[in-house]
């Protein structure tokens, strides 16, 4: 199966002129038209959805519709903005999900469910192809990190879905020699949300481990109020017991050798993805928001993670907006929640991110946001399956997000790709992972 691996230059490469601004488009899409479903997609197309866009809690009925994954069509390329040009990298993967480059280009790709990161490097003039399985026998393997930072890291990170471990590493290992490291022992498991992502702050002093809820929205609450309450107050004591939701929808702190050092940010259902501004430091989070409450409703989310805030769950959403599960239970939170930077339709499932940080795209696409949009299942009309990229102005978020690459979606039940990963290659390049016909994808300007 692995023969079927290609780099780029040994593929075909297929140019694909997206459409966004040619059919008209004049400005973003606003209000309840920034909704919409997959039919609507196209690159180039932008939207925004404000807090106040949002519709009341059951405006429509909460349906499950799950996709029907098939095989690729021969013919299926994914679509891209008018400029730019896709094609397969790399296919025949196990369910690829999570990406990181190594200093060397090296691209380390977590395979989560067959617990193992495997390695891959293209053949050209200056180095050997590789396609190798760097470590196996993991428990879900998902965030990856090099460490320390910069060209000589000697550690790779990865995040199980109950632990953090290291293996010694130098540039160019394609195997992990030795068993790991244990960092992390005993990350909270089990339940909803098994993903596990990590990244060092930029001094390297500081490991932030996201992770998700348990449940949904934590309908039997049990002695959630008490856990949450103490983590707003500062008052937390670590490592007490206090329910199954404790160290859950948190970013929580370690240092590089796992020791405790408190915990980020709270309220937070579901960090998937996990990435720091290469230009202003700041920690951003790819948010699942909650289900259960109609199609438009709750809009996941890509923000700004600010030290100490609240950002609602399970109580509120998206600010001051209280959950119908838990009407009266916490009105004392109001006004000190902190309400996200962009939002993303409702269901779309936001995954991995990344930072474009490279030479190849054009100068304004240089410290914008790119996440993975792995697709709605609590949706009457499908939402995600597509990649967009977050706009930003002087380091900040403008909260505009415009479709990038989409064409995943064949009809009203049938989906062929679900991306999960984003990564920037060593010469500019951006790479897509979907985890449904186990494939990434290579995006050129």
């Amino acid at each position: 199966m692995w023969s079927h691996i290609r780099s780029f230059w040994l593929a075909a490469v297929v140019f694909v002129t997206g459409l966004g601004h040619t059919l008209g488009q004049s400005g973003p899409l606003v209000g309840a038209a920034a909704f919409g479903d997959w039919r609507s997609d196209k690159p180039g197309l932008s939207r925004i959805i404000k807090p106040e866009d949002m519709p009341k809690p059951g405006a429509t009925s909460s349906v499950a519709n799950f996709p029907h994954v098939v095989p690729r069509p021969p013919t299926a390329i994914p679509q891209v903005p008018p400029g730019f040009k896709v094609e397969l990298f790399a296919e025949g993967l196990n369910g690829p999900r999570e990406m990181r480059v190594a200093p060397n280009g090296d691209i380390f790709v977590a395979e989560t469910h067959a617990g193992r990161i495997r390695v891959l490097r293209g053949a050209d003039r200056d180095s050997k192809s590789a396609n190798e399985i760097f470590a196996s026998g993991l428990n879900q393997p998902f965030g990856i990190a090099f460490f320390p930072s910069g060209d000589n890291p000697q550690w790779v990170y990865v995040a199980n879905t109950d632990s953090v471990i290291r293996f010694s590493y130098a540039v160019g290992d394609t195997k992990a020699f030795g068993k790991p490291e244990v960092i992390v022992a005993g990350l909270p498991s089990g339940g909803s949300h098994s993903t596990r992502n990590l990244v060092f702050t930029t001094d390297n002093k500081r490991m932030l481990v996201s992770v998700g809820s348990r449940s949904n929205a934590a309908e039997g609450l049990g002695n959630l109020t008490g856990v949450l309450q103490s983590w707003w107050s500062g008052e937390y004591p670590l490592g007490a017991s206090l329910g199954t939701e404790t160290d859950r929808a948190a970013i929580l702190m370690f240092d590089p050798d796992g020791k405790r050092l408190g915990v980020f940010a709270t309220g937070i259902r579901n960090c998937v993805g996990l990435a720091v501004h290469p230009m202003t430091g700041d920690l951003y989070c790819s948010t699942n928001e909650r289900d259960g409450l109609g199609d438009n409703l709750v809009p996941d989310y890509i923000t700004r993670v600010r030290e100490g805030a609240f950002y609602g769950w399970p109580w509120f959403f998206i600010g001051d907006n209280e959950d119908p599960r838990h009407v009266g239970k916490r009105g004392d939170l109001r006004g000190k929640i902190a309400t996200p930077d962009v939002l993303i339709q409702a269901h779309s499932a936001s995954l991995g991110m990344t930072f474009y940080n490279g030479k190849m795209f054009p100068s304004e696409y240089w410290g914008d946001g790119f996440a993975a949009e792995h697709g709605s299942w609590n949706r009457s009309k499908r939402t995600g399956y597509k990649v967009i990229r977050i706009p930003l102005k002087d380091g900040s978020p403008v909260g505009e997000y415009q479709d990038f690459l989409t064409g995943f979606v064949i009809n009203d039940s049938d989906v062929w790709g679900r991306p999960v990963g984003v990564a920037v290659a060593q010469d500019g390049a951006l790479l897509v992972s979907e985890d449904a016909n186990g494939t990434i994808w290579r995006i050129t300007h």
